[in-house]
């Protein structure tokens, strides 16, 4: 008989990719990485996050939106570093 594939934490999947906790939890939210909350926690199939890392689609997709934000947030100040319509 076959084992089945245990869920693991943000821990071993921070750990599985190399990367930091809050990179996980920032994934799940804006690129889709593959999570199952139970309660509080989020639970992961290693087998489904590597398929995700594979396919790499969603993370091209996210990562082009946020630098159009972050370079829209710099142009919106006014010059003189006050709030625009406030003088």
């Amino acid at each position: 008989m076959a084992t089945a594939e245990r869920w693991v934490g943000v821990n071993e999947v921070a750990a599985h990719l190399g990367v930091a906790k809050d990179s996980v939890y920032r994934w799940i939210e804006e690129r889709g990485l593959p999570a199952h909350r139970v309660g509080r926690l989020f639970r992961f199939k290693l087998s489904e996050i590597d398929t995700w890392v594979r396919q790499g689609k969603e993370v091209v997709k996210a990562s082009h939106p946020i630098k159009k934000r972050l370079s829209s947030r710099s142009t919106s100040k006014a010059p003189s570093g006050k709030k625009e319509g406030n003088e």
